[in-house]
């Protein structure tokens, strides 16, 4: 078996720097728009080769931590991430998490059962017409027998992010954001076989119904439902699966 001699000094020394710079911007020691010093600078300071920190500034480029501006007044600045760059690699993240199997079904169904009660209640309390509407609209969807499972999919995850929209709570958002865009469509896919669609359309008919009403009980019970549901068939996916596969061997 052949082995790959990486430099591995210099990729944890690049690591390290990397982790050093990341940990001055969380704390705050850098702000937003600060110039980082040159690579020449930062090379002299942290006693490595400018490569090691042209990787260093690579690994946090790529955590969209800093930006690099050409020109006369250019140079390597600390950025601001927008939600968007947050979102996407929360998202990632979420989707490596549930591939590698770190995340069974179970444990997601749990754990949006327990976040969308709150996402529940708060929606109730502080839903806009305009969240309204698009949960309207993805039920009148999911109402055409003619929908595929896919494009059923789709409006299910639509339906259960203008509900979190519908908290307008900016950090359920972003935490609800993993849930609704990553682990939601994953799981879909799997027991998109299992499920009863029209169950899950009254299901979401309740909870809209409930939300428009302001009444956040009926909108947590109808939720609670619909998350014990799919627990269960979240269960009955993992058993096709395993059999499938020990079929398989």
């Amino acid at each position: 078996m052949a082995i790959n001699y990486k430099p591995l000094v210099a990729v944890s020394l690049a690591k390290q720097i990397a982790e050093n710079i990341r940990n001055a911007i969380v704390d705050g020691s850098l702000k937003v728009d600060d110039q980082l010093p040159t690579e020449e600078i930062l090379a002299e300071k942290y006693s490595v080769s400018r490569p090691t920190i042209r990787e260093a500034l690579k690994q946090l480029a790529a955590q969209n931590l800093i930006r690099t501006r050409r020109g006369p007044t250019g140079g390597t600045f600390v950025n601001r991430p927008s939600q968007e760059d947050l979102r996407s690699s929360l998202t990632g993240a979420a989707m490596l998490m549930v591939s590698i199997g770190e995340f069974s079904l179970s444990e997601i169904a749990e754990a949006r059962r327990e976040l969308e009660l709150v996402c529940c209640r708060l929606a109730a309390e502080n839903r806009e017409e305009a969240q309204l509407q698009a949960m309207k609209e993805e039920i009148a969807k999911q109402k055409d027998p003619e929908l595929s499972d896919v494009d059923f999919c789709a409006s299910d995850v639509r339906f259960h992010r203008a509900l979190v929209d519908a908290t307008r709570n900016p950090v359920l958002q972003f935490v609800m954001f993993a849930a609704i865009e990553a682990l939601q469509p994953a799981t879909n896919l799997v027991i998109f076989r299992f499920r009863d669609r029209a169950k899950i359309l009254a299901q979401h008919e309740r909870i809209y119904k409930a939300i428009k009403a302001q009444n956040a009980g009926i909108a947590e019970k109808a939720m609670a439902e619909q998350m014990n549901y799919l627990c269960k068939q979240y269960a009955q996916a993992q058993k096709w699966r395993r059999e499938r596969d020990e079929g398989a061997q």
